[in-house]
């Protein structure tokens, strides 16, 4: 049975959890941490997320459902991922049914049918430096 958060407990983790999960996220797989900017604003967030890699893809759970802001970011502006201490360009992000025959990792596969749908995107190669993102505010 699909899963999807409400809108409230969005608001309490990004108050809440946020805070906490970004001091480790970018370093412990399966959490990564999503690095976008506002399409409005066009600030600068970090949003950590849980996230699976198979090769060069990588896909994100998305619990809250597609209209999550890091979501609409993502898809609008494109982003960056850090994950275990390394940032990585989001190539070609999109919002797929897990039960595509996408190359993604069955462990995502299993999660994403849980929260119905996931972003999936190509990684490209490992950017200059180590850490925390580029330069991005907390979300």
């Amino acid at each position: 049975m699909p899963v999807k958060l409400s809108r409230r407990v969005a608001r309490f983790n990004r108050v809440v959890n946020n805070p906490i999960q970004r001091q480790y996220a970018w370093l412990l797989p399966p959490w990564i941490v999503v690095c976008h900017r506002g399409r409005k604003s066009g600030r600068l967030y970090r949003t950590p997320v849980n996230a699976y890699k198979r090769g060069g893809t990588l896909a994100i759970v998305i619990l809250y459902g597609e209209e999550s802001q890091w979501v609409r970011n993502v898809l609008a502006g494109g982003g960056q991922v850090v994950r275990a201490g390394r940032t990585y360009d989001l190539i070609e992000p999109r919002v797929l049914d897990p039960r595509t025959t996408a190359p993604i990792s069955p462990v995502a596969r299993f999660v994403g049918r849980l929260s119905q749908k996931l972003l999936v995107a190509e990684l490209g190669g490992p950017l200059p430096g180590f850490g925390r993102g580029p330069g991005a505010k907390s979300a």
